[in-house]
């Protein structure tokens, strides 16, 4: 069974950082897209950070460049977001995602596994 399981998430306070973990299980993702999107309360999903199946290309939302780094290690099936001054506005429950192609790419239909999601909470 394929899972992505999501970590790190919690309850920081406005310019802390956290470190997002998502781990892969039944199936290696090295040769596939990973992403990060994330929901606000009352708001649709939103592309946050995406890196394709090598690592060497990153692209990010307007709103978290420069803030958040998205990585991976493929030996540990493993992506992660460090997320860096983080602002009220970036509450919201973190998700990660697979596609199904190795480019880097914003679209949530291009990407075939889901976790469960991690929420982050920034108080002002």
């Amino acid at each position: 069974q394929v899972q992505l399981v999501e970590s790190g998430g919690g309850l920081v306070q406005a310019g802390g950082s956290l470190r997002l973990s998502c781990a892969a299980s039944g199936r290696t993702f090295s040769t596939v897209a990973r992403a990060w999107f994330r929901q606000a309360p009352g708001k649709e999903r939103q592309f946050v950070a995406s890196i394709s199946a090598s690592g060497a290309s990153t692209y990010y939302a307007d709103s978290v460049k420069g803030r958040f780094t998205i990585s991976r290690d493929n030996a540990k099936n493993t992506a992660y977001l460090q997320i860096n001054s983080l602002k009220p506005e970036d509450t919201a429950v973190y998700y990660c995602a697979a596609g199904a192609v190795p480019v880097v790419t914003t679209t949530a239909r291009r990407y075939d596994s889901w976790g469960q999601g991690t929420q982050v909470t920034v108080s002002s």
